[in-house]
């Protein structure tokens, strides 16, 4: 069985639609939720459908120790990042290389780095009056929103879209593809 570790500092949708997708593979499942934000909704949804939770906080995060000795403990062996809003350290650099993986509502490089995620992204994206948008899948590297990419998917934007709908067309790319990607990453 290979091991996923989620790491989510807010409302966790996107865990969630991970987590149930992998219920009941015969080869891949989601081991464990891990979040920096001890009040994220993310947390609620790990309890109701069973799977460990765990918070850190932001030193022990940049340390990595000590999540990285939980990490161990429950075999993970990729870590998907949906909606953390820590900048991933060396430590976690070092013992997952090229095994982070995150998904960005955007499509990159465009619309990236500090600051950028959430609707931050799509009212940009709105104000640079893009003709389409979507998401990116990528690994992790120092730098946020840098990595290699690993999946794009788009959607046009329409005159009459608004940052809000924007969200939702994204959101729907995200459900649908992310589990997907993780999925042929580990076969």
């Amino acid at each position: 069985m290979k091991n996923i570790a989620v790491f989510a500092s807010g409302s966790g949708s996107n865990a969630e639609n991970i987590i149930t997708y992998f219920a009941g593979h015969s080869e891949i499942r989601v081991a464990m939720i891990v979040s920096n934000n001890p009040n994220a909704g993310v947390l609620e949804r790990a309890e109701r459908l069973g799977v460990p939770s765990f918070v850190f906080s932001r030193g022990e995060f940049e340390k990595g120790s000590p999540v990285l000795k939980k990490l161990a403990e429950y075999r993970v062996e990729l870590i998907v990042l949906a909606g953390f809003l820590n900048m991933i350290s060396k430590a976690f650099l070092n013992a997952y290389p090229e095994r982070i993986i995150n998904i960005h509502p955007a499509l990159l490089p465009k619309y990236g780095g500090k600051g950028m995620y959430g609707m931050h992204v799509h009212k940009a994206v709105i104000a640079g009056k893009e003709e389409k948008t979507g998401i990116t899948i990528h690994h992790i590297n120092e730098v946020y929103d840098d990595g290699e990419v690993i999946f794009q998917a788009s959607f046009p934007i329409h005159a009459h879209d608004t940052p809000e709908i924007v969200a939702k067309k994204v959101h729907t790319l995200e459900y649908e593809h992310y589990p997907r990607v993780i999925e042929k990453f580990l076969s």
